[in-house]
């Protein structure tokens, strides 16, 4: 938008309130009505649409799609579902706080499919092996950014399975560096390109992981049949983390197993299918068991990667306070931090948090937008959130400021940044810039409570003032 009033924003905002929005606040609506994380049962979705049957596996829970209840509904035994990954999904039903789904078809987020993504709290991606679309590719991406937790299974360079041109190794690098969401190194490592033919990567010494120690037991080793590592990339994601490594590695490299976040989601990396396989599934596949190999650990480490992506324990990715006597648990606290999820989580003025294209958002489709109107104005944006004590704490967001003022001395509209009662900053049109800039501001004196963040915006009589908000944090350690 470069000086326009926004009226068609006020019109869209009118309409949303009579409900007379058509596909951009249907998919609005459906993420709203089930953000990540809300139920009390973890709700896991297996991808079967990316031909993870192909050739010679057989990566599903069980041949009853999309409910695998349906086959049995109440498994004893792994071979009560049937699939090279059932004795995972009979691990987690047994378990009783979790619901399994398998998805065949196009991964969307924000539709009304029972297998959207925005209806679960981690997606489980089993060495696909054709290319996510370019939509498939936005929605993964948002999920995860809006408190998803993503699963990567790879397989060595070279498995493609269904003689398509592409392997797991390729179809994760291209969902990582190609998308519309952000390719600029999101998850802070890169798959490399190896077929390691075999080895037992051992976990590193951290007794307070939550992957590593968690309620399904503790891993020492997992498994490599043919499979690859990852680089790690911690000055383009510093929660990255390396969990297990192939012998003679450490650091950055060899990273067999791996997590990170992503926004306000979790991201979990393994270099093989071979430790998920059980040995068992559909007929005239020839599996490898894994699940039960005797010189490693792989059940405990797939049951606590699994509870820690949809979220159990703390972030894993980085000081998670055991070596320094801190209190505090690193994690980013606010929900929909990108607005991703539309008008969720945020109270404030109906129409403030739009994917309109008058005014671009820096990730995503989706920003909050105050004022650019071009006549008196208010728009509010806020949210409720609870410092923990003991915390240091930071607030975060990037600002673009848009105006049709051309004064270069009076603040006409003007943007106010307050955090409890205290006002960090005022922003005015007297700060438009062509692009996002970051604000960051140090708000530990808020540990112990709960404070509201809130934004607001406040606008003359003429000459439209934009103010346009993205990619929120406040990150806590």
């Amino acid at each position: 938008m470069l000086g326009l009033p926004r009226s068609r924003h006020r019109l869209t905002a009118a309409l949303a309130t009579l409900g007379l929005l058509t596909t951009g606040a249907a998919v609005q609506a459906a993420v709203s009505a089930t953000p990540a994380h809300a139920a009390t049962t973890h709700r896991i979705l297996f991808d079967d649409g990316h031909a993870e049957e192909a050739g010679n596996a057989d990566w599903i829970i069980s041949t009853s799609k999309p409910d695998p209840l349906s086959q049995d509904s109440s498994p004893s035994a792994e071979t009560d579902w049937t699939g090279a990954l059932s004795s995972w999904g009979v691990a987690l039903q047994r378990n009783g706080s979790y619901s399994l789904k398998t998805a065949t078809s196009a991964l969307t987020y924000g539709g009304s499919s029972t297998t959207d993504l925005s209806n679960f709290d981690t997606l489980v991606l089993p060495e696909p092996n054709t290319l996510f679309t370019t939509a498939e590719k936005t929605a993964i991406m948002n999920f995860v950014k809006a408190g998803g937790g993503l699963f990567m299974i790879s397989d060595h360079t070279g498995a493609d399975r269904n003689n398509d041109g592409e392997d797991a190794v390729e179809i994760f690098n291209d969902l990582m560096t190609n998308n519309s969401v952000d390719s600029t190194d999101p998850f802070g490592f890169s798959i490399d390109t190896l077929d390691i033919s075999s080895g037992y990567p051992a976990a590193i010494s951290d007794s307070t992981n939550p992957v590593l120690h968690g309620s399904f037991g503790t891993v020492t080793k997992s498994l490599i049949a043919d499979g690859t590592t990852a680089t790690l990339k911690p000055a383009d994601n510093s929660s990255v983390k390396g969990l297990l490594y192939r012998s003679g590695y450490s650091g950055n490299t060899g990273a067999f197993f791996a997590t990170s976040t992503f926004g306000s989601g979790r991201v979990a990396f393994w270099g093989d299918t071979s430790p998920v396989d059980d040995g068992t599934g559909q007929s005239g596949n020839t599996l490898y068991d894994g699940w039960n190999d005797t010189g490693a650990t792989n059940a405990p480490l797939a049951l606590n990667a699994t509870a820690w992506l949809a979220g159990e324990g703390d972030s894993g990715g980085g000081d998670d306070g055991g070596g320094d006597g801190g209190t505090c648990t690193s994690a980013q606290l606010l929900g929909n931090p990108g607005f991703e999820s539309g008008a969720t989580t945020w109270s404030g003025s109906s129409g403030v948090i739009t994917n309109s294209s008058s005014e671009a958002a820096r990730t995503g489709s989706y920003k909050a937008w105050l004022d650019g109107y071009g006549s008196a104005h208010t728009d509010t944006l806020s949210q409720s959130v609870t410092i923990p004590s003991g915390c240091s704490a930071t607030l975060s967001f990037y600002l673009h400021v848009d105006t049709a003022e051309t004064t270069t001395s009076t603040a006409y509209d003007k943007l106010t940044v307050t955090a409890g009662s205290t006002t960090l900053a005022t922003y005015s049109n007297l700060n438009a810039a062509s692009g996002y800039v970051l604000k960051s501001f140090d708000v530990s004196s808020l540990a112990g409570t709960t404070s509201t963040i809130k934004f607001s915006g406040v606008e003359g009589s003429t000459l439209q003032t934009s103010f346009v908000i993205d990619d929120t944090a406040l990150n806590v350690s």
